[in-house]
């Protein structure tokens, strides 16, 4: 069985494939959040980069497939002045990754400090749809299967966290550090029902794990919870 590359690693080999030309390799997603799961969360690294050329790209790409391998996004491999002005076309990530974060190597530049909040509505509205969308063909992709259902489930739940740690931004509320409370708080502006959510999490940490024989009603509350958030942010949108 192949050895597991940790951040350690990943971080030095980035350093010594792009030299001088490395700015800052970040933690961002539920490890900087301090709600990983060991075998169910992945980790998410941030590489910002003075400049890059394919040449380059093709000289990471050996650390970046082992890197995967271990079970991991691609690094997200961003120039300074492509990260400068990401605050408007991914607030939802960049606003995620300002509010909690871990550097790894070098430091993460001053700019952009922030995202504006019409950017966030706009994304919001984008993403909230999209992720129901997903959601809904990953149910006729289970078929009914209770474990595929199960791993659907958990597979959703960094996206829709952001998802709601989003929506308590747009609302002008500081985000909640723990999920639990981002769930109720994002439930309680929304008007969907926080349990099954509250579950997928506790299932995704093991604490305790959905049986099987609840899979098909835990995903149909899930389910009918992302409706309601979606048609709230569309009432943001819309100033109904």
């Amino acid at each position: 069985m192949a050895k597991m590359m940790t951040l350690e690693t990943l971080t030095e080999r980035l350093r010594l494939v792009q030299g001088d030309q490395l700015l800052a390799v970040v933690l961002y997603g539920s490890a900087a959040r301090g709600e990983h799961a060991a075998q169910r969360s992945d980790f998410n690294v941030l590489v910002i980069v003075r400049s890059l050329t394919p040449a380059a790209l093709r000289a990471t790409a050996a650390t970046a497939q082992e890197w995967t391998a271990s079970g991991n996004p691609p690094p997200l491999i961003l120039t300074a002045a492509e990260w400068k002005s990401s605050g408007d076309v991914f607030a939802m990530e960049v606003a995620d990754i300002l509010d909690r974060h871990r550097v790894l190597f070098g430091a993460l530049p001053a700019e952009p400090a922030s995202v504006a909040a019409a950017d966030l509505r706009h994304q919001l509205e984008f993403e909230a749809m999209g992720k129901l969308l997903a959601l809904r063909q990953g149910i006729l992709a289970a078929g009914a299967d209770p474990a595929r259902e199960l791993a659907l489930l958990a597979a959703s739940k960094s996206a829709v966290m952001v998802l709601f740690r989003t929506l308590l931004r747009v609302h002008g509320e500081p985000v909640a550090h723990g999920s639990e409370e981002a769930v109720r708080r994002a439930a309680g502006h929304a008007g969907f029902d926080a349990a099954p959510f509250l579950e997928v999490l506790a299932h995704v940490h093991g604490k305790p794990l959905i049986p099987a024989a609840r899979a098909d009603e835990v995903l149909a509350a899930y389910h009918a919870g992302l409706e309601r958030f979606v048609a709230h942010v569309d009432s943001l949108m819309s100033g109904k």
